[in-house]
């Protein structure tokens, strides 16, 4: 059973990984929000780059930036969510 929890968990983060690469990539190219793939995107990666962007704009080197780096944040952060709840398992 605990297997089974373990294989869900691990398939969630790297959907939800894929689909912050995804939206990275999308937004580099001129897609209209409104379509169905950009806004399935935008609601599966907003709970997790909204918190994000607002711990980076609150730091000292987000004052300044101009680019987004709240996807490879995100990434790097759900990758270490991922090991620690596999070591646990």
């Amino acid at each position: 059973m605990a297997f089974l929890i373990l294989n869900a968990i691990i398939w969630l983060f790297r959907v939800i990984r894929y689909a912050i690469i995804a939206r990275a990539l999308i937004s580099w190219f001129p897609f209209p929000r409104d379509n169905q793939i950009v806004r399935f995107l935008y609601i599966i990666t907003d709970p997790i780059l909204e918190p994000v962007r607002a711990l980076i704009a609150k730091s000292a080197l987000g004052r300044n930036m101009m680019v987004d780096f709240s996807p490879v944040v995100a990434f790097l952060l759900l990758s270490v969510i991922e090991n620690i709840i596999i070591m646990i398992f």
